[in-house]
């Protein structure tokens, strides 16, 4: 296999990020309903995909898109102990951290509304992995074809992608995981409301870096933030899937895309023409800083 780090695109802020990655979501939509199939997008939970939620809101409005064919797949969620001792059962979805609320209320609602009556998300289009036979997950998102467009996210301060802590190996499926601490404690930041570190669930159900790998036809990981200039150090640096730092595995996906703003893009060593992996080429085309 040759080995190519991924290149960062550069952004002037968070917003300006979300509105080119929906903008291509809302073309693979359109092209997808064109051939009369679905389209899969697989998404995060959390603050990382908020921008881009939003824009793809407003270009489903303007284009008109129906998304009646559109899948929105979860990439995790949190899970407590079931009724049979040893078992697990996600957590509530009314819960605020549930990531089955997150995608029915923070993705799917907006983005219906914004289609209009018949022609928003489906009901039985919003996919959460299952803790109780996780490994249909991989086998229903390969039965569908894989997933048109991933957006991941990087924790900022382990690297976790999914649940996928520092350590889990390349080969990782979806699974149940026990939490790390650095996960859940980027996961206070995520969910304030659960206050204490006590409070924040121990298990998850989510897909693993081979998952990611395997079942990605594009896969775009979105670092903006001054707490994820580590982030993005990290993942642009990379050739390989690191096991130290799980996000990298976009470095291994089909098509993949590292899109930067400006502040985490301090970690690129922004405004040294000669650094390595950065240069003026990558600013977005779109993007108001590349004039001038």
């Amino acid at each position: 296999m040759v080995r190519v780090r991924v290149r960062p695109t550069l952004f002037t802020d968070a917003d300006a990020l979300g509105r080119a990655l929906a903008a291509e979501i809302a073309d693979g939509v359109e092209a997808a309903n064109s051939k009369g199939r679905r389209y899969l997008l697989g998404c995060p939970g959390g603050r990382s995909a908020m921008t881009t939620y939003a824009a793809l809101a407003d270009q489903v409005r303007i284009r008109r898109v129906d998304l009646s064919g559109l899948v929105i797949v979860m990439m995790d969620e949190y899970v407590e102990a079931g009724p049979v001792p040893g078992s697990f059962a996600c957590v509530a979805d009314d819960l605020a951290h549930s990531c089955r609320g997150f995608g029915r209320d923070l993705i799917a609602g907006p983005l219906s509304a914004a289609a209009g009556p018949g022609r928003g998300v489906r009901e039985d289009h919003l996919w959460v992995p299952d803790p109780a036979d996780p490994a249909a997950y991989d086998r229903n998102l390969e039965a569908a074809g894989g997933i048109d467009l991933f957006v991941l996210a990087s924790g900022a301060s382990d690297g976790h992608v999914a649940f996928n802590p520092p350590g889990t190996p390349a080969d990782a499926e979806t699974r149940i995981v026990p939490l790390a601490r650095s996960t859940r404690q980027d996961n206070l930041v995520t969910f304030p409301h659960l206050r204490t570190l006590d409070r924040v669930p121990t298990h998850g159900v989510g897909v693993g870096v081979a998952t990611i790998r395997t079942q990605a036809r594009r896969a775009v990981m979105v670092v903006h933030g001054a707490d994820k200039a580590r982030a993005a150090a990290q993942v642009a640096a990379a050739d390989h899937y690191d096991p130290a730092w799980p996000a990298t595995i976009v470095s291994e996906c089909a098509h993949p895309g590292l899109y930067v703003d400006l502040t985490a893009a301090v970690g690129l060593g922004r405004g040294d023409p000669t650094h390595p992996l950065i240069s003026r080429e990558d600013w977005h085309h779109d993007d108001p800083a590349t004039s001038g």
